[in-house]
């Protein structure tokens, strides 16, 4: 885990903004592929499908991303009523103000409370429906992606003039 805060924010809003330039990019070549006009077979539209869920799944990661470095620059503030951390709050005073550290995950997305008795519990600062979601359109873009490779290998390619 990265110890230093900054370096940390940092790096998640930078995966945050290259996952939504890359979804941007699926997304263009997904449409494109879907207004191909030698593409309009079966295979061009599993590869359409294909595009197009990855930018929902890679969007969807990059939104859990920015959620998560929100709820880390939340954390650092350290200003007056800093303690409990903020995003901890949400469990009561009581367990609060037993909390010692946060911890924070990629798979799947999320931010942990850590309490000085030992053990962890997740906060709501990453929505709930991004983890579902993501996993979703990701077998989905693995599942499409797969067929359309396979229809690819079965078809016989071109003779070379």
């Amino acid at each position: 885990m990265i110890k230093n805060v900054a370096m940390l924010f940092l790096v998640l809003l930078l995966a945050a903004l290259a996952g939504a330039v890359t979804a941007t990019v699926l997304a263009v070549r997904g449409i494109k592929s879907a207004f191909r006009r030698g593409e309009r077979d079966r295979r061009g539209w599993l590869r359409t499908v294909a595009l197009l869920a990855g930018a929902g799944t890679v969007a969807m990661y990059a939104w859990g991303l920015l959620h998560l470095g929100y709820a880390v620059m939340r954390a650092e503030d350290g200003g007056a009523g800093s303690f409990p951390i903020e995003p901890c709050r949400e469990a009561g005073p009581q367990r609060a103000s037993q909390v010692n550290g946060y911890e924070v995950s990629y798979l799947p997305i999320r931010f942990e409370c850590r309490l000085s008795g030992g053990g962890t519990y997740v906060t709501s600062s990453v929505p709930g429906y991004v983890n579902p979601t993501t996993t979703a359109l990701g077998l989905i873009t693995a599942v499409f992606g797969v067929l359309a490779a396979r229809m690819a290998e079965r078809e016989p390619s071109p003779p070379v003039a």
